[in-house]
């Protein structure tokens, strides 16, 4: 029997807010999306109406460790499935599982577990690939990876890792500069994974030479890479001036201040800047003393530390960074959530599937409220969340 409803409220589409806006889905897939009165067909017997927020394209967080206590590098099913649960809540509905700086042994059976719970997939937001942060980074911008396990990039331990992701490597943020780098990237580019520049020391130089090669990303830009300067651009100039190639941004209002988040935003645009997590177990959990890769973080007044004051990824959701892009930064609300949601999907090669309200498009659907809190989610047409005040689908 064909699965159809609709959802009916403010609409995020073609870059604009639809007052009265109308999706239609049928059995997982959305069939139409715009103006309610551009409708013309029976409407379906089940019509949800969004209140006073918006119906918006499900985002797509492509850099996450974890969240509500839970964290890729656990390398469990089980961690898998409850950080797929958690992230429905804050409006995700596919995302990469990140790993983060750890031993070859340790990292190894993380890679085999992720493919699995890709294969079989997930009751919550789709595992869709492996970002792999580390360990091929510069030990003088680790940030909070461990520096005992950083490693260089040798073509043989890069193919390995990637044989074992069977596929599902998306991602992996490298430190050009470091010896044997170049190698790794033109490989890894030739498989068609995004090669992205982060945690690393590179000159203005040696990035642009490592764009050559193949990098065509930047990770949590501004954070752990050389910074801008006018006389030396550092890897921060590299991911402005080379207009082509994206970013990713942690839009906290902590790991970039908020003028620089506007800043990065008419630098790049909307289609080349991606809004990520970068989030770790303590996620949604609130203040407390959490584990990160066996360090130990603090987080304080939003705010995740280690012992010594670095930043340890963020408690983060994808819902509050569209918010605080559009209340802390002046970004309109159609852009902060395209960072979220196409911008996103289309660097990883899902923009034709994912991240748009849009006839054809896979039902990946979040709705806020006026406040950016989440109320319903849906994946694949599923409703994988509904607040308890809200009816479901």
């Amino acid at each position: 029997m064909k699965q159809e409803y609709a959802l009916k409220g403010k609409t995020i589409a073609d870059r604009q807010v639809i007052e009265d806006g109308l999706v239609v889905v049928a059995d997982g897939t959305i069939v139409y999306a715009g103006e309610a009165a551009g409708y013309t067909k029976p409407w379906p017997a089940t019509v949800v109406t969004a209140g006073t927020g918006w119906i918006c394209p499900g985002f797509v967080d492509m850099h996450m460790h974890g969240i509500d206590g839970h964290d890729t590098m656990d390398g469990t099913p089980e961690s898998l499935q409850a950080i797929s649960t958690a992230l429905a809540r804050y409006g995700v509905t596919s995302f990469l599982a990140t790993t983060m700086t750890a031993p070859y042994k340790e990292l190894e059976p993380v890679l085999q577990n992720i493919a699995q719970a890709g294969r079989q997939g997930l009751f919550g937001a789709q595992v869709i690939g492996i970002h792999l942060e580390g360990p091929w980074i510069n030990p003088r911008y680790k940030g909070a990876q461990k520096e005992e396990n950083i490693a260089l990039p040798k073509l043989e331990a890069v193919q390995r890792l990637y044989g074992l992701s069977q596929g599902l490597m998306k991602v992996v943020t490298i430190a050009p500069e470091q010896p044997e780098a170049l190698e790794a990237i033109a490989w890894l580019k030739d498989q068609g994974v995004i090669v992205s520049a982060g945690h690393t020391g590179a000159t203005f130089a040696q990035a642009a030479e490592a764009v050559d090669a193949g990098v065509r990303h930047f990770t949590h830009c501004f954070n752990a890479m050389t910074g801008l300067h006018h006389r030396e651009p550092g890897v921060v100039g590299a991911a402005m001036y080379h207009e082509q190639l994206s970013t990713e941004l942690i839009a906290d209002g902590i790991h970039v201040h908020p003028a620089v988040m506007r800043i990065l935003y008419r630098v790049k645009t909307a289609e080349r800047l991606a809004l990520v997590s970068d989030s770790m177990r303590a996620a949604a959990l609130g203040e407390g003393t959490y584990d990160l890769g066996g360090q130990e973080v603090r987080v304080r007044e939003n705010q995740a530390k280690l012992a010594d004051g670095t930043l340890a990824g963020s408690i983060l959701t994808l819902n509050r960074a569209v918010g605080n892009m559009v209340t802390l930064s002046g970004v309109p609300l159609p852009e902060a959530v395209e960072m979220a949601s196409h911008t996103p999907a289309s660097i990883l090669g899902y923009g034709e599937r994912k991240g748009r309200l849009a006839a054809g498009y896979d039902a990946d659907i979040t709705v806020l409220d006026e406040n950016f809190d989440v109320t319903l989610t849906f994946v694949s047409g599923k409703n994988v969340y509904a607040r308890p005040d809200e009816a479901k689908a």
